[in-house]
């Protein structure tokens, strides 16, 4: 499993346990006034904002809250702009990690990712240097519990590329410019969808067997996951569920 869906799956379990619900809420609501900026305030219109607004409302954000995060967006309200930034770098044992914030500080944000890098043991790159690893895919998160032959079938119907477990529920992958109609065509077949967004793949994965070098990396993910600007982590890593497991104890 790559080091995107594997992260995944680890931040959602850890998420219950220790990720502060204002930060989570912050960065949902960051993107939701992005979306709205760059795409308008219409949901029927903007797909981007309403993919956002899925997962702020999916977050039990209120929806007071993501409303006026809309307004600042369109300009109705007044509010900071922000603007996308995206790092590239190096985890511990060769490990390619992208990096993807939202900052109102692009020269304060790049001094403190840089910073968390040099402190875990990576290395921040040139931009380029390991982006071609990665390739964009739309992502559609959808529950565990359906019947995956009859799920797949589905999928194939609706355009999708391909399905696979995150260990808790299924997840469609699609190109990046069909996203949003697979997900309307599952909807039809009656298939909620928990999420819909755009996502880095890893072409190819890094196994890592080593359980020091597996802490030293997900450290690093830890430490810029926790960072108030950054929104995505990508990273093409392989760890086994049990130097997880033993990593998260």
């Amino acid at each position: 499993m790559s080091g995107h869906s594997k992260w995944a799956t680890t931040k959602h379990r850890k998420g219950a346990k220790d990720q502060a619900r204002a930060k989570q809420f912050a960065k949902l609501i960051r993107q939701v006034e992005v979306a709205a900026r760059e795409g308008g305030g219409d949901q029927n219109s903007n797909a981007s904002l309403r993919t956002m607004y899925q997962k702020a409302r999916a977050a039990s954000v209120p929806i007071d809250t993501i409303e006026k995060a809309i307004k600042r967006g369109t300009g109705e309200l007044e509010g900071v702009r922000y603007e996308s930034v995206s790092y590239e770098g190096y985890a511990p044992g060769g490990v390619a990690v992208i990096v993807e914030t939202l900052t109102d500080n692009r020269n304060r944000t790049s001094a403190e990712i840089k910073n968390i890098f040099s402190k875990n043991g990576g290395d921040i790159a040139t931009p380029g240097a390991v982006s071609w690893q990665f390739d964009r895919k739309g992502s559609i998160e959808v529950p565990g519990s359906l019947d995956e032959e009859q799920l797949l079938e589905w999928v194939m119907e609706a355009g999708g590329e391909n399905l696979t477990t995150n260990g808790e529920n299924f997840i469609v992958t699609t190109d990046p410019h069909e996203v949003g109609s697979v997900r309307d065509a599952l909807e039809g077949y009656g298939v909620h969808a928990i999420s819909a967004e755009l996502v880095l793949v890893p072409q190819n994965v890094i196994p890592v067997t080593d359980s020091n070098e597996s802490r030293k990396i997900l450290r690093l993910m830890d430490a810029i996951d926790d960072h108030d600007d950054v929104q995505n982590v990508y990273a093409n890593f392989d760890i086994s569920d049990e130097l997880l497991a033993a990593y998260e104890g």
